[in-house]
């Protein structure tokens, strides 16, 4: 009987070396199996369907920045539903052209919100090619469905200068579905600035690209922040006509049903913003551009703001909490 039980145990250990080959004589067998810790809660259709839609996105805004506001786009009138719908379907290329001034030409802060809307709705749609200061900001398109975003900047700009037909025929030949205007940053730096000029100029520039890109939303940027000289040599002090040239970017998105990034308020505003800017080390020496660390979190920034109203969308698409 002995014999027996013997022989069953080794013929049983026999088969647990041959189904385990790794288990060695030191090794205790688990009493119970490992707790699973990558499987989570089972979600409901509806659930399971919105955790797809939704893009996770992470807060920029650097902790020791004073006086921010929460990190969104402006858009009461929902004039940017009709792109989000477009993204969010994704059959087709989804063509975004962001014009601006030299924070735009320097290419930084644009290129990293083109790299990464291609990593959260697909980057088939262009070629990967990398974009410095001395390369163009055009993307090359391989016609499959994903975002194509491209960088159209003029160094010293305004919305007056950029409305050349020169540059008007450039931006609609990229057939945009979003047109991104980030100017304010060189009105501000007129001496004479008026504010009803600036509208003008605004409404030209914008007359003029909707008549050739009728399809298109339009998005407008407050400009960063910047200083000036207290006379020829004197010391440089915030420029008091930032603040003129964002309420008059408000005032008329407002009064025009446009979607507004107010970069310059969220960062601080009147108070704050060129301070925290500057106690980042995210200025340039002329307290006018940035390093590419500034650039980089403007970057951030944006593209969190654009996944925010992306998000906004979404929830309305799958009727809000579930009801």
């Amino acid at each position: 009987m002995k014999r027996n039980r013997r022989i069953c145990i080794a013929c049983l250990l026999a088969c647990l070396m041959c189904v385990c080959p790794s288990l060695q004589a030191q090794d205790s067998l688990p009493q119970l199996p490992p707790r699973d810790r990558n499987s989570g809660p089972v979600y409901g259709s509806f659930a399971m369907q919105r955790l797809m839609k939704y893009i996770p996105v992470a807060g920029s805004m650097p902790s020791a920045f004073r006086e921010t506001l929460e990190n969104r786009i402006s858009d009461p009138k929902k004039e940017l539903f009709p792109l989000w719908k477009k993204i969010s379907q994704m059959n087709a290329p989804v063509r975004i052209v962001h014009i601006g001034d030299s924070h735009v030409r320097g290419h930084i802060y644009p290129y990293v919100v083109r790299k990464l809307l291609e990593e959260d709705f697909g980057g088939d749609a262009v070629l990967d090619m990398k974009v410095t200061y001395g390369t163009s900001g055009l993307a090359h398109e391989t016609g499959a469905p994903g975002i194509v975003y491209h960088i159209l900047g003029v160094n010293g700009s305004t919305c007056s200068t950029f409305s050349t037909p020169g540059n008007i025929r450039e931006v609609a030949g990229l057939h945009p579905d979003l047109v991104i205007l980030s100017f304010g940053t060189n009105e501000a730096h007129g001496r004479r600035y008026s504010p009803s000029e600036h509208r003008a100029s605004m409404d030209s520039l914008l007359s003029q690209i909707r008549r050739e890109c009728p399809d298109a939303a339009f998005l407008l940027t407050t400009p960063p922040g910047a200083y000036v000289r207290n006379g020829r040599r004197g010391p440089r002090m915030v420029n008091p006509r930032t603040s003129l040239v964002v309420q008059t970017q408000k005032e008329y998105a407002a009064s025009h049903g446009l979607a507004i990034w107010d970069l310059y308020d969220i960062v601080g505003g009147k108070s704050f913003a060129c301070r925290n800017w500057n106690a980042g080390h995210y200025y340039q020496r002329d307290k006018i551009h940035f390093t590419a660390d500034g650039y980089r979190l403007q970057g951030l920034l944006l593209h969190e703001a654009i996944i925010k109203a992306y998000n906004d969308y979404v929830e309305t698409q799958l009727g809000g909490d579930g009801h």
